[in-house]
């Protein structure tokens, strides 16, 4: 899929996670992200990147794809605790500096 933040183009390679095994397995398999890819957690509120080998920019959707918070979440470390949150988008690290609170991610 691809990422679009306000109807731009920021990804080409969207991955999504929408089963038990999918979120469990996240990007555990990955050593790096190329600064195209990144994965989508559907119904999903909170994430961890214990025994990842990389940090990444984790952002925090509402139901209707709305930005509602994002950060930087290093190897070994949890995610923060975000109300409202339906949806955690993981991108490579830096990749969330284009994105703001209050953008809307769409999918295609």
């Amino acid at each position: 899929m691809k990422l679009y933040v306000n109807d731009k183009l920021l990804s080409g390679n969207i991955k999504s996670a929408d089963s038990f095994i999918t979120k469990l397995i996240g990007l555990l398999n990955k050593k790096s992200l190329d600064k195209n890819e990144g994965l989508l957690l559907t119904n999903c509120s909170g994430i961890h990147c214990f025994f990842m080998k990389f940090t990444i920019d984790a952002v925090y959707l509402s139901k209707d794809m709305k930005v509602i918070y994002k950060e930087t979440v290093k190897p070994w470390r949890t995610g923060k605790f975000v109300r409202n949150c339906t949806h955690i988008l993981e991108l490579p690290e830096g990749m969330a500096k284009d994105i703001e609170i209050g953008d809307y991610i769409s999918l295609l």
